[in-house]
């Protein structure tokens, strides 16, 4: 009986630590999309109009 509370544990600590990454991973690509297109605004902003 306590062999499988350990099984589930392990499984539930690879999942919680598959899905960190894939958050961080997702977290900076987000983070250098925003930076790419804040300086593409900054370079174009004499073409923007109001």
């Amino acid at each position: 009986m306590g062999e499988r509370a350990y099984k589930t544990m392990k499984k539930a600590g690879a999942y919680n630590l598959v899905l960190g990454v894939l958050m961080l991973v997702s977290g900076i690509a987000c983070g250098i999309v925003s930076i790419v297109y804040g300086a593409r605004l900054l370079r174009r902003k004499s073409d923007i109009l109001f």
